[in-house]
């Protein structure tokens, strides 16, 4: 046997370099990067653009790859201005993980990354995301994250000095510039008609979405970090009714997720509010919701002037419906038990069922809505005794929040079966998803007859009031497409139309001035979101310049007395 041999490297001897397969600059690392995510993240932008083209025509053809040539040059163009060679490997490594991620929910749920999208995703609890998460994502993020990853791992960026490598970034970026412009002025026509009249796809082009929408949404934040709220309502008063011989309660739900094609006393074939049908409520048939989004319908919603003239920047940057209502002299509460009020309670107090962790309600960092009502007898008992004498008590539901229905309900209203009872709608069919959204509607409407029963055992001592209206609808697989958020103009009704119920105790038309029978035809016509503000001003007997009596959907019910 021949001898084998140690040979020992002295100890300041340079460390072994390490092996890579490519060595590329980093405008050839961004170019790289841009056509991939061109080619890989955008079937569904293609996919739309090319909806209505003949796929065997060789002008579709020459379209589509104009539209890959536009989308590698963006991408580019985006990225160039914040590469260097200490970045561009991080940057592109974070990139590629997000973009994988988000073309997976987009694929899975049929969503556009527009800015409120974007918003709602920065907000997301932790409960919610791990909800959202399931095991088909794995292979998805095998195929586009984790094989890019390694192959991006494997790269050399050349080192160059700064003067060439900022002569090759400005020439790289003038050259893609000029195919960019080349080529948009060659299918100029087309390209403009499409967006013209399907804005929303720009939202489809994957991760320019991603980087546009996280810039917006940070701007936002920033300007609304820089100034304070602005007030509104200055000159609120309790009107009247501060006078009125028993104290008055007004409590305002807002629903999560329900959608008004399913809700059993709208006059759908299931009968998903049989608690609420025994019960004298006003039902308002016909009611269009502010956003498709909680983070779009919350604040708007709250806001005096909601959809009808829409201003995103004002919404965010003004007190609410509960500041105004609380400058009168009404004692507000907020109670939550989601995500938070996205601004609409800021300063004034509140608290959360997860906080309170009432028994046998909680797990698993959700609670189910029942605990939105715990300690309501015990204020009831304060209201009966006057302190204070008006109160407007707000309950934030988690209703039917996506894509988990079977998590929003207690065994006890599993009706409809088969139920999805996966947190990956894609292993259920239709039918089992809609049973699980139905069977958390039944749960909702108990709740909400449980807080009626409750009102009305102390309609003797107290006048009271229960408002409910949900804050945005919800896509069940109609068209394929799942949960919310699909921007405004091209929303379907499911995601817009909400359900909307009102119960008045059997003093309180008396106390404020209200034909209940004229009200009750009142709810067959349209509303919307746009009329809560003014509405609950007008129940509270809250005196402001704010209040529109057009918008009040009682205005038009009020007897002499009032």
């Amino acid at each position: 046997m021949g001898r084998m041999s140690l040979q020992t490297l002295p100890a300041d001897a340079p460390p072994t370099p390490k092996r890579y397969t490519i060595t590329a600059g980093v405008d050839q690392l961004l170019l790289a990067a841009s056509l991939f995510w061109a080619l890989a993240a955008n079937p569904l932008f293609l996919g739309q653009a090319l909806q209505d083209r003949d796929l065997a025509a060789p002008q579709t053809w020459g379209y589509a790859l104009a539209l890959i040539v536009l989308l590698a040059c963006l991408h580019y163009l985006m990225l160039a201005p914040l590469a260097n060679r200490w970045t561009v490997k991080p940057l592109l490594g974070l990139l590629v993980v997000v973009t994988a991620v988000a073309v997976h929910f987009m694929q899975t749920f049929g969503i556009y990354l527009d800015p409120t999208m974007m918003r709602n995703v920065l907000r997301t609890d932790v409960a919610e995301a791990r909800e959202l998460f399931s095991w088909t994502l794995l292979p998805h993020l095998l195929v586009y994250a984790v094989l890019p990853l390694l192959l991006l791992s494997r790269v050399r960026v050349v080192q160059r000095p700064w003067p060439r490598a900022a002569a090759v970034r400005l020439g790289t970026a003038l050259l893609a510039g000029a195919v960019f412009v080349g080529t948009l002025l060659a299918v100029f026509q087309p390209l403009s008609s499409l967006m013209r009249n399907h804005k929303e796809l720009r939202y489809l082009a994957t991760p320019a979405n991603l980087l546009w929408s996280v810039g917006a949404v940070s701007a936002a934040q920033a300007r609304g970090a820089a100034q304070p709220r602005q007030a509104i309502g200055l000159d609120a008063t309790l009107g009247s009714g501060a006078a009125r011989p028993r104290p008055l309660l007004l409590v305002l739900v807002v629903g999560e997720t329900a959608r008004a094609a399913n809700w059993g006393l709208g006059g759908y074939a299931r009968q998903t509010t049989p608690e609420l049908a025994r019960l004298p409520v006003i039902n308002f048939a016909d009611v269009s919701s502010c956003g498709t989004n909680t983070e779009t319908s919350l604040p708007c919603m709250f806001a005096p002037v909601g959809r009808r003239d829409y201003d995103e920047s004002r919404i965010r940057g003004s007190e609410s419906l509960l500041h105004v209502a609380a400058r009168a002299g009404v004692a507000v509460h907020w109670r939550d038990n989601q995500s938070g009020c996205k601004g609409v309670c800021d300063g004034l107090p509140h608290d959360d069922v997860v906080s309170l962790n009432p028994a046998g309600l909680c797990a698993d960092g959700h609670c189910l809505d029942e605990g939105l009502l715990s300690g309501l007898d015990d204020r009831l008992a304060d209201a009966a005794a006057g302190k204070p004498g008006t109160q407007l008590l707000v309950l934030h539901t988690l209703g039917n929040h996506g894509p988990s229905y079977f998590r929003r309900y207690p065994a006890a209203f599993k009706r409809f079966q088969p139920a999805c009872e996966n947190d990956d709608l894609q292993q259920c069919s239709r039918q089992e998803i809609v049973n699980a959204y139905d069977n958390a509607l039944l749960y909702t409407d108990h709740v909400l007859a449980s807080l009626v029963a409750r009102l009305q055992a102390a309609s003797d001592r107290v006048d009271s009031a229960l408002v409910y209206v949900s804050d945005h609808g919800e896509s069940l697989g109609e068209n394929k497409l799942y949960l919310h958020g699909m921007p405004y103009a091209i929303a379907p009704d499911v995601q817009t139309r909400v359900p909307m119920v009102m119960w008045l105790s059997a003093g309180l038309p008396r106390a404020v001035g209200l034909d209940a029978a004229c009200l009750q035809r009142r709810a067959a016509q349209p509303a919307a979101h746009d009329h809560l503000f003014h509405t609950v001003l007008g129940l509270l007997g809250v005196h402001t310049a704010l209040y529109e009596p057009a918008f009040d959907l009682t205005s038009g019910c009020r007897t002499m007395a009032a």
